[in-house]
């Protein structure tokens, strides 16, 4: 009895042994707006748009809008008409990398502080919430009046 049981539970844990592991979530399996931390390679960045002095907005290829947020102000960033990025990579992350920004007191770097990919509807909201751009009021038409039947009371 002791021997068959010791034979099922070798069987058993060799199956086991082969069996892949079930495929660990990626980056891609997350919503961007849960995420905490974004990297983003340098060489996708297209444009940038300033919110205020310590956020600002990237834009990388294929559309792809990053909030990324300093540890401090950086002074002058309104008013530069460019900016760049140091770090030790390819990649821009989150405490590794800094924001230049050529102020009039020479060139600043400032630590970010943390990136994270933007939907849609979050750019939007940014914008509008630092006012870089207007909210859309739609005005409700007052309903027309309708021909119809006349309506009779009875007592």
């Amino acid at each position: 009895m002791f021997i068959k049981q010791s034979f099922i539970i070798g069987i058993s844990s060799s199956l086991l042994a082969c069996v892949s592991p079930e495929k660990a979530p990626s980056s891609d399996d997350f919503e961007p707006s849960t995420r905490t931390s974004d990297c983003i390679l340098e060489g996708t960045i297209r444009d940038y748009r300033v919110l205020d002095e310590s956020n600002l907005v990237v834009t990388a290829s294929g559309r792809r809008n990053y909030l990324i947020e300093l540890t401090r102000p950086a002074y002058g960033l309104r008013s530069t008409w460019q900016i760049g990025f140091s770090s030790p990579g390819s990649r821009i992350c989150p405490g590794f990398s800094e924001l230049i920004v050529d102020n009039s007191f020479g060139p600043e770097a400032v630590r970010i502080r943390s990136i994270r990919r933007l939907v849609p509807e979050e750019y939007e909201d940014l914008l509008i919430r630092y006012g870089k751009k207007k909210p859309e009021i739609e005005h409700t038409r007052e309903p027309a009046e309708v021909q119809g039947a006349e309506v009779e009371e009875l007592d």
